[in-house]
């Protein structure tokens, strides 16, 4: 993997998981207690022995270039970075990042200041383990120009995906960006070990150095999927990589609490526990969780928490969080605190009314997710009984049915949502 270049797109608006990504790019959006989304694609890359990558951002890039900047650190005797690429302005463009592809395009100047064969496209928003070595030894046995990472989905999934046709020696024959059910059955492959099936587009891609350039010559390509790939079809060897593993786009609000709450089933599907694989993040050097009186079922608490007589069921709970006494959190996700309050901030916020960050005694969330130092106050039930879809309301948003509290939102005392 020495001669690899990874590079890892993280610069798109992430307007579906809005407003988690209201104060921060996608990327660096928190999962399980103590990731963040970041981590997956870097960790799997460093699991790979692949240890040259360019991360590209653009939007709300601040905490993201931050946790990057503090994490990823390798000694003066090595060639490995992770290096963050923001947008910016230059003589030969003045443009933000039109697409996955056009941000590509606006950095190959640094890419090419290294010594490489062949690069790896990467997304930072899924949630997957992935040996990279092993889709290498794909691309360059096929001798590819392009090799695409395809996954098999169900024909009800099919539709939200780019759909990919392949022939017997897996070689990429037709691609269509989220076809219509009617066009399903006519985009059938005969997958490896388990017959005939739809595939779709995993959005990660190794391309040779020459095959690259040679797509990021047309500037009216700015997207990987939607136009590079199948312009490449016609004159290029495009091959797939079936990768059988656990993966999820977790892009959007739903997909993303659903991936969450996987987590904490007894036999997960993605596995944080595997010792081979580990998922690396910054090391925060916090104290054990504090459980005082509590029942805690089939869930994560993450380190540095302070739990008193709550009760704590099905959810994932984000480092230094405060739940009070006969607090209800229940299917739901609390991403934490970037910080401890002070006994002087907790008093001067007592006399203003402000309630403290964390769960406040004797509330109730159900089905929600509470961002980053969110303080919801006492008393408060977080319930959505009303079914409520989509809605913008006072301090709170509702999107796909789930309630989200934003980054340092607050609920008063005896609040209703």
């Amino acid at each position: 993997m020495k001669d690899v270049l990874a590079v890892i797109l993280g610069g798109g608006r992430g307007t579906r998981l809005h407003p988690l990504t209201l104060h921060r790019s996608k990327p660096a959006v928190p999962i399980a207690g103590k990731y963040r989304l970041i981590d997956i694609p870097i960790s799997n890359c460093l699991n790979s022995d692949l240890r040259r990558i360019f991360v590209l951002t653009q939007y709300n890039s601040e905490s993201l270039n931050k946790h990057i900047g503090l994490t990823y650190k390798f000694d003066l005797f090595s060639s490995a970075f992770v290096s963050v690429l923001a947008a910016e302005q230059t003589e030969e463009s003045g443009d933000w990042f039109q697409g996955t592809a056009d941000a590509v395009r606006q950095n190959k100047r640094h890419l090419a200041n290294h010594e490489f064969r062949d690069v790896l496209i990467l997304a930072g928003d899924q949630l997957y383990h992935m040996d990279f070595a092993r889709m290498l030894e794909t691309h360059r046995r096929h001798v590819a120009d392009v090799t695409v990472a395809v996954t098999p989905v169900k024909a009800e999934q099919a539709t939200g995906f780019g759909i990919l046709k392949m022939n017997g020696l897996g070689r990429i024959t037709h691609f269509e960006e989220k076809p219509p059910a009617d066009r399903l059955p006519s985009l059938f492959s005969e997958i490896p070990a388990l017959g005939p099936g739809l595939i779709a587009s995993m959005g990660i891609y190794i391309f040779k150095r020459e095959a690259m350039e040679a797509a990021l010559k047309n500037p009216a390509l700015v997207d990987f999927g939607r136009h590079v790939i199948p312009d490449a079809l016609a004159r290029s060897r495009v091959q797939a990589h079936v990768h059988r593993g656990y993966w999820e786009d977790v892009g959007t609000i739903r997909s993303y609490y659903q991936a969450n709450l996987a987590l904490c089933q007894p036999v997960p599907p993605f596995d944080f526990y595997e010792a081979s694989r580990p998922v690396y993040t910054h090391p925060r050097f916090l104290p054990a969780s504090k459980v005082e009186s509590c029942v805690v079922t089939n869930s994560l608490l993450s380190e540095g928490c302070i739990v008193v007589g709550a009760q704590i069921e099905r959810s994932v709970v984000g480092i230094r969080s405060r739940i009070g006494r006969g607090a209800q959190v229940r299917e739901s996700l609390i991403l934490g605190a970037d910080y401890y309050q002070t006994l002087d901030e907790l008093e001067r916020g007592a006399g203003r009314g402000t309630p403290p960050i964390g769960v406040g005694e004797d509330s109730v969330v159900t089905g929600a997710i509470l961002d980053k130092n969110a303080r919801i106050g006492r008393g408060v039930r977080i319930v959505n009984e009303g079914k409520v879809q989509e809605k913008d309301g006072d301090g709170y948003y509702i999107r796909e049915g789930i309630v989200l509290v934003p980054k340092n939102g607050i609920i008063p005392d005896g609040s209703v949502i």
